[in-house]
């Protein structure tokens, strides 16, 4: 599966994995948590217990104006997650070109370890 991968203090970049959750948990480093942030059938999948585990805060998320409503703690990666099925697949490229800018910034935390 072509994925967008976002790793606490680097730049987003494409990688390949398999599409088992082992695979998955492999990635983020343990349980994965899905969340869904993007109008479009996008999945971001990150460790589900990043912040209680302490990670390192990675990027934020934020509303259309620009407020922060969450933080990611952790690598987490982007796939798609087709909405007629219950298996996430890989990226379109177009795909993988916009999300990686939308990422592109590293991002530091008050208070944070990244």
């Amino acid at each position: 599966m072509r994925i967008l991968l976002v790793e606490p203090g680097r730049v987003p970049r494409p990688a390949e994995i398999g599409d088992s959750l082992e695979d998955m948990q492999t990635v983020v480093g343990g349980h994965i948590q899905a969340v869904y942030p993007f109008e479009e059938p996008v999945a971001l999948v990150c460790n589900e217990e990043g912040k209680c585990l302490g990670l390192p805060l990675n990027r934020a998320l934020r509303l259309d104006s620009g407020e922060i409503y969450d933080v990611i703690a952790g690598t987490f990666f982007l796939c798609a997650a087709p909405p007629d099925s219950d298996h996430f697949t890989s990226l379109t490229e177009e795909q993988i070109a916009r999300y990686a800018e939308r990422f592109r910034a590293i991002e530091l935390f008050p208070g944070g370890t990244s």
